[in-house]
């Protein structure tokens, strides 16, 4: 209050209206009633609590801001909280991407020497077959060719011994034939 008294008088006595005539404390003088009605004013502020009421007001003012920054601290740590759990759950899912991926390798890598075995059996059995059939097919040859040898060379025995053969010696033939299985049945 005095500082408000002290400020009031300095700026009243500064001012050219002291050149007015008459005393300083007459209602005549200008200067006089405009330091009254300031004092008046300035009383009336303080008896009306204002200058507390303004100070509430920015202390009420200063605690939300304060309790604005320290919902803006709380928020900032949640998110903080939640970047990190997602960094988390994003690295875990990338280490089982990872292992799904390595795992699918191994996989295939076996897939593949599995189908490279069966497939070499498979070529190692039809071999086998192919040969089995090429020797089939040869025994079947040589057999048709034997077949076809002894049939030329039965025909080839039967002209040379019917031209050389006479009926005397077809009869004993036939007697020593009939004998000989007479023998091997008995």
């Amino acid at each position: 209050m005095r500082n408000v008294i002290a400020l009031a008088l300095t700026f009243g006595a500064a001012s050219p209206a002291l050149a007015a005539s008459g005393p300083f404390l007459s209602m005549s003088n200008t200067n006089f009633v405009v330091l009254l009605g300031f004092l008046l004013f300035v009383g009336i502020l303080l008896y009306a609590k204002v200058p507390s009421m303004l100070g509430g007001q920015l202390d009420s003012r200063a605690a939300g801001i304060q309790s604005d920054l320290d919902d803006a601290r709380a928020l900032r740590e949640e998110a903080q909280t939640l970047l990190a759990s997602y960094e988390r759950k994003h690295k875990e899912v990338q280490e089982q991407a990872d292992r799904i991926v390595a795992a699918a390798r191994v996989d295939a890598s076996a897939a593949a020497d599995q189908a490279k075995a069966d497939l070499e059996s498979s070529i190692a059995r039809r071999l086998a077959s192919a040969e089995d059939q090429i020797i089939s097919a040869r025994d079947a040859a040589v057999k048709d060719v034997r077949d076809q040898a002894i049939s030329i060379a039965i025909a080839a025995a039967d002209l040379v011994i019917a031209k050389q053969m006479t009926a005397t010696e077809a009869n004993k033939l036939i007697d020593a034939a009939i004998s000989d299985v007479e023998t091997k049945l008995h």
